[in-house]
């Protein structure tokens, strides 16, 4: 067993994937009010504008995201989540960096996303900062929103 971190494009047919994302869908929808709630559900993960990836140490599941194309020059991540066992290791920096990176490949000029504003999203948004991205105004189809909290940062 590797103790390195290895991420895959997923197509969401795992059944600990699945697990991890219905986690995530109720802790979203346990910290904002359903009509502030704006992750993707299953079909909209496996949407052609969309490329998901779960990140794993050895055989197990840690973690996983998603780049949303908005149009050739901006991006959005979705779905970020570490699942509870790996909480504090580093899985969504090491996710955040492969979504970079992916964007730059792909010649996007500008990353974006939308999370909650609640203390349970105060270590997302630190690991945001930390990483470049900076509060912004609503973009693509969002509308201002006291749950919702807007960063990005160009690349």
């Amino acid at each position: 067993m590797s103790d390195a971190w290895r991420i895959v494009e997923d197509d969401l047919s795992g059944a600990a994937i699945r697990a991890l994302l219905e986690q995530h869908f109720a802790g979203m929808l346990a910290n904002s009010p359903a009509g502030s709630c704006h992750f993707l559900d299953f079909d909209g993960l496996r949407a052609g504008d969309v490329t998901f990836w779960s990140i794993h140490k050895g055989e197990d599941l840690a973690g996983c995201g998603a780049l949303k194309m908005l149009d050739g020059a901006h991006g959005e991540i979705k779905s970020m989540r570490t699942a509870e066992a790996f909480l504090r290791q580093g899985v969504a920096a090491h996710m955040l960096v492969h979504i970079v990176a992916e964007a730059r490949s792909r010649g996007l000029e500008r990353l974006s996303l939308e999370t909650g504003s609640g203390p349970a999203f105060e270590a997302a948004l630190a690991l945001y900062r930390r990483h470049g991205f900076e509060d912004c105004d609503p973009f693509a189809d969002y509308k201002p929103d006291p749950f919702s909290r807007f960063m990005t940062r160009k690349l």
